[in-house]
């Protein structure tokens, strides 16, 4: 057993992974790929953890815990507040790391971590949030809103990274997508097959109540990709009770143009998101998520999610069962979805909601991922 409970198969201490070194691209936050680095120490107690940068104060007791080694990335000036003008180190640095002697390598990539170079024996499996998406399809945005130098460096800068980008994902034995839609930028990107385990959530936190108000539920990062204006102005169009919670650097924008039905709060309580969560009509979601963990959470809450149809949420919702999908970012869209989900709400049972958010428990991530370990392992001796 782990010290997460999880029982974990006879063949991974003794003969899959001695020795386990996870490389995760930095740790100055606690977010999904924490979370999910979090469970893979759960699974590996014994695993060294490599990063570029590590503030130990801005992560958990848990990572805390573990053997943490940064990449010569972490002692450069600045790193931990400026890392991401280091880019261009990163693969270097990967490169240079010393992983002889390690039988299983896990990296988990967002950021550079892939790149590393293990030994001929060793399982390298990839356990991937999403290629980087400043170097592929968000790359127009990112140089959009980079200052003058930046913007006159990063194509020749960017398009060496691309290069090596796609020549390190060679080097990897296997891949593990968090969603059907992180696969797809996979195969697109990198030319590699990826099997699919959704990241795990805490389903167990949440539950349903017998009361639940009118009032629809909006809660993300108030950044301009999360698209909290097409929320905004779909409630204020509609005139229906609603809560906005999140923080960024839209949040002034939303709290002065919120009409009087909508209430606006940077954040709330663990106690007061899942009473929030529990007791609004549904929650809307508006963004294009690799994953998304936010309508798993409303749905083992017992409610239903009006999602945009694009990214993770095809994975983690149910249509015309646990929520609906809209199929644009319009406010147009968004309206009419929520007056096709006043008619479908009678259909609706909480009970759908709470099995389908079972389905992304840590418990069902560490069986997926220890399966997918083992069809690489597998696999990988067939090469051999």
């Amino acid at each position: 057993m782990t010290g997460a409970g999880l029982s974990v198969p006879p063949w991974v201490a003794p003969r899959l992974a001695p020795r386990v070194a996870i490389v995760h691209y930095w740790l100055i936050a606690m977010r999904g790929g924490e979370r999910v680095l979090e469970r893979l120490l759960d699974l590996f107690p014994g695993a060294d953890v490599f990063t570029h940068v590590y503030d130990p104060d801005k992560v958990s007791e848990k990572i805390r815990a573990a053997n943490v080694r940064e990449t010569f990335v972490g002692r450069l000036p600045g790193a931990r507040r400026h890392y991401q003008k280091y880019l261009p180190l990163m693969p270097m640095a990967l490169e240079e790391l010393d992983l002889r002697g390690y039988d299983l390598v896990i990296s988990s990539e967002s950021g550079p971590a892939k790149g590393i170079i293990t030994s001929p024996d060793a399982l390298h499996v990839c356990y991937c949030h999403s290629p980087m998406r400043y170097l592929w399809d968000h790359y127009q945005d990112y140089k959009a809103s980079a200052g003058g130098l930046s913007r006159m460096m990063m194509p020749t800068m960017f398009h060496r990274l691309r290069q090596w980008d796609v020549s390190s994902a060679s080097r990897v034995d296997g891949i593990i997508a968090n969603s059907t839609f992180i696969a797809r930028r996979i195969r697109k990107v990198w030319g590699r097959e990826a099997r699919v385990v959704h990241p795990p959530v805490t389903v167990d936190a949440y539950q349903p109540v017998e009361q639940v108000t009118d009032r629809y539920l909006w809660v993300s990062q108030m950044t301009p990709y999360k698209r909290a204006d097409i929320a905004l102005e779909a409630f204020n169009r509609l005139g229906v009770p609603a809560l906005m919670v999140g923080d960024g650097e839209m949040f002034k924008y939303v709290s002065s143009h919120a009409g009087p039905n909508v209430e606006v709060r940077r954040r709330l309580s663990f106690a007061e998101l899942k009473a929030a969560y529990a007791t609004c009509k549904a929650l809307v979601f508006t963004p294009e998520e690799d994953f998304g963990i936010v309508p798993v959470e409303a749905n083992a809450s017992g409610r239903p999610v009006i999602a945009y149809g694009h990214g993770g949420a095809v994975d983690s919702i149910v249509e015309g069962r646990t929520g609906l999908f809209f199929p644009e970012q319009t406010v147009d869209a968004l309206c009419d979805a929520i007056d096709r989900f006043e008619a479908w709400l009678p259909q609706f049972d909480p009970q759908d909601a709470v099995a389908n958010a079972a389905r992304f428990s840590p418990e069902a991530f560490a069986t997926g991922i220890l399966e997918a370990l083992d069809y690489y392992r597998r696999a990988s001796r067939l090469v051999a």
